[in-house]
């Protein structure tokens, strides 16, 4: 029998290649006999990097850039086996988890270090980047990314805007003149699942902005600050991002990277189980075991867990999810077809940080369990 394990990251507990080398390890136990294989996934979250660098042999960099207040955080960012494709994490360098509770504010943060990191992937070679940009504590719509880049944005005075999403209310105008010439030959793609517009009721600003901590009339001002911005860039670039489902990604950068670097939206689960070869990968596998920290109503819309499995079963293949937590209505993933069976691996009451504590241990047992199931029913 062989079994495809292809676990996301169990958040706060384990990575995506830890979490699988325990499930293996449980199966084992159960199945001696089994061909057991190991493929961690992400899905243009954390851990992104990690999976997509250490499957192709890639390389990691690490660079001091400017963090989401302004200092300087060293952030890493990978490049794949093929030497033309780097993968950045946005959150590296211009996340919420940089920055302390107490000082949170999007209308100062800037995403001036993801474009750092873009330049310096573009200046390694790369063709091709992929953006994730989950986690961030920015809402300035990408503009300190395309400042790193060489993009000017001025007021009606001529001056250059400070960092922040607030400075946006005063743009006049935009200049691309000394934008970084590699640019043009590399392919953008952003691994966002949301669908929210840049403005609005929906967009970044009043979404997003209460996380990163916006009070509700600095959030008012932000959302009129975006939507200036998305007029400028109408004029100036002539790209229409204020409507468009992704835009409002990542306080904006989703629009951001669409406008100056004709950056493509693509759900990141499938962009990564295509770099992972998934249809080759899924050749003779008899179940698929998949999982994450937490299962819900929400994994469905383009989680890493949901995304296997549908691949799994446009072959047919029974497909098992694994959660730290598994909410009742994540019971749409049966009903839609993409689950066989779903698992919490919590045995008995526990506190999140036992369950935390624990989960490497707990995925053991839970899947020796499972594996001692499939041995009674195949034998």
């Amino acid at each position: 029998m062989k079994i495809l394990v292809a676990p996301n990251a169990f958040k706060e507990a384990l990575s995506a290649k830890e979490a699988g080398e325990a499930i293996k390890g449980g199966l084992l136990r159960a199945l001696p006999n089994s061909d057991i294989v190991v493929l961690p996934i992400a899905d243009g979250g954390d851990g992104t990097i990690e999976v997509l660098v250490e499957a192709t042999n890639g390389e990691f960099i690490e660079k001091e850039v400017t963090g989401p207040l302004g200092e300087r955080v060293v952030a890493k960012f990978g490049i794949l086996g093929d030497g033309e494709t780097a993968v950045i994490e946005m959150a590296r360098s211009s996340g919420l988890a940089l920055v302390p509770r107490e000082k949170r504010n999007p209308a100062i943060t800037t995403t001036y270090g993801v474009g750092e990191l873009i330049r310096s992937a573009l200046e390694r070679g790369a063709k091709r980047i992929l953006v994730g940009i989950g986690g961030s504590a920015t809402n300035d719509g990408g503009a300190g990314m395309a400042q790193a880049l060489g993009a000017k944005l001025l007021d009606k005075d001529g001056n250059e805007l400070p960092f922040g999403g607030l400075a946006l209310k005063d743009l006049a105008s935009i200049d691309i003149s000394n934008f970084h010439p590699l640019a043009k030959e590399c392919e953008v793609i952003v691994m966002a699942d949301v669908k929210n517009p840049l403005c609005g009721p929906e967009g970044a600003s009043y979404v997003y902005g209460p996380q990163k901590g916006g009070t509700k009339e600095l959030i008012e001002e932000l959302d009129r600050a975006l939507f200036n911005f998305a007029q400028v860039i109408k004029r100036d670039l002539g790209k229409d991002i204020l409507n468009l489902p992704g835009a409002g990604a990542a306080g904006g950068l989703g629009g951001g990277l669409v406008a100056f670097l004709n950056a493509r939206l693509r759900p990141g689960i499938d962009v990564v189980l295509e770099i992972l070869n998934i249809e080759e990968r899924l050749k003779g596998v008899d179940i698929v075991i998949s999982g994450e920290g937490k299962i819900d109503g929400q994994t469905i819309f383009g989680k890493g867990p949901a995304g296997i499995a549908k691949k799994a079963k446009e072959k047919a293949i029974p497909v098992i999810l694994l959660g730290g937590a598994v909410d009742e209505d994540a019971d749409i993933l049966r009903k839609e077809g993409l689950v066989d069976a779903l698992f919490s691996i919590t045995r008995g009451p526990i506190t999140l940080e036992e369950s935390i504590r624990q989960t490497r241990e707990q995925l053991e047992w839970i899947s020796y369990q499972i594996g001692g199931l499939v041995k009674a029913l195949t034998s």
